[in-house]
């Protein structure tokens, strides 16, 4: 793809909802055609989530959690946003990318498991399972949304910063899942704002092409 056909932007600190927000509106543009694919790049203010599902036992008890809960129309079970970890919303036309969303989900897999190699962590997939992960702990979940073959959602890859929040539900409904960071898989500081910068590198290299 040519750089000039996709839009990669950091930004920073985002409430959720805001996100969310500018995501349907970059979705519509994208299917009018008034701008390129996107890679939106950011963190979120605590904030737990979960797909369309009438299964919400992930949740546990939702009454109880310390933080909001905002169902979406992404695949998938529950899973925690917030601090120290890198969101990756691309906003795609995946006519161009193959038109094949089990592919698309494959490479947002790649593009993780390297990001990770950049970092000197060895993540890989696991059979059966979306996400990445480093041995049997798991670093980064995928959901996505299309309308219109244009993707919303995306990855979060857990960089830095608090993993307790995990605890509080079930993530992605795997049972006795560990979570993991780069953070402490390296026992090193690392920053968002590294793994970002990292991630708009190898995005593009990462994209399906046509078919």
């Amino acid at each position: 793809m040519p750089p000039a056909a996709l839009s990669i932007q950091w930004l920073g600190r985002v409430d959720y909802h805001q996100g969310l927000a500018l995501q349907d509106r970059l979705v519509s543009e994208r299917r009018a055609g008034s701008i390129p694919d996107q890679l939106l790049l950011l963190e979120h203010d605590p904030v737990y989530t979960i797909g369309r599902t009438p299964d919400q036992t992930s949740l546990r008890d939702a009454a109880l959690l310390p933080h909001p809960v905002v169902q979406i129309n992404r695949g998938g079970q529950a899973t925690y946003h917030g601090p120290g970890q890198l969101v990756g919303y691309p906003i795609l036309d995946l006519r161009n990318h193959g038109q094949d969303l089990h592919r698309y989900l494959r490479a947002l897999e790649e593009l993780l498991i390297r990001i990770c190699a950049a970092f000197g962590v060895t993540a890989r997939r696991r059979e059966g399972l979306t996400g990445s992960w480093v041995a049997d702990r798991k670093i980064a979940s995928i959901g996505v949304g299309v309308r219109h073959w244009i993707s919303m959602h995306g990855f979060a890859l857990n960089v830095c910063g608090d993993l307790e929040p995990f605890q509080q539900i079930t993530p992605c409904g795997i049972a006795g899942v560990a979570m993991t960071s780069l953070e402490k898989e390296t026992r090193r500081p690392v920053t968002v704002q590294a793994a970002a910068i990292v991630a708009s590198d190898l995005f593009p290299e990462c994209l399906p092409g046509q078919p």
